[in-house]
């Protein structure tokens, strides 16, 4: 069974970047979800998808899986272009943008 190796990604309900700095090794389902065909709703009988593992950095991520003999991939993110703003220049008279509110 597979992991991946990654950094999560920012909630969209969090403006924030709290919970995005450390690495996540998280198994890959082996196989799709069941349906129960009574009441609909979904499961699986593999339990590693529960299993959520955290560290401090990408090495020690790897180090880890190698030590298990677990397979991994890894998720390099793209690094986020940061735009300052004021919440002055929203006031500003030489705004670019129209006044949309």
């Amino acid at each position: 069974m597979r992991a991946r190796i990654f950094l999560p990604p920012k909630s969209a309900m969090q403006s924030g970047m709290a919970r995005t700095h450390r690495w996540v090794l998280q198994y890959e389902p082996e196989k799709a979800k069941l349906r129960d065909p009574l009441m609909g709703w979904t499961g699986s009988d593999d339990m590693r998808q529960q299993i959520r593992l955290t560290f401090e950095s990408r090495e020690a991520a790897i180090a880890y899986a190698e030590a298990e003999g677990i397979p991994y991939d890894i998720e390099i993110p793209a690094n986020r272009a940061k735009k300052p703003k004021s919440y002055a220049d929203n006031f500003r008279v030489d705004r670019k943008e129209n006044w949309t509110h």
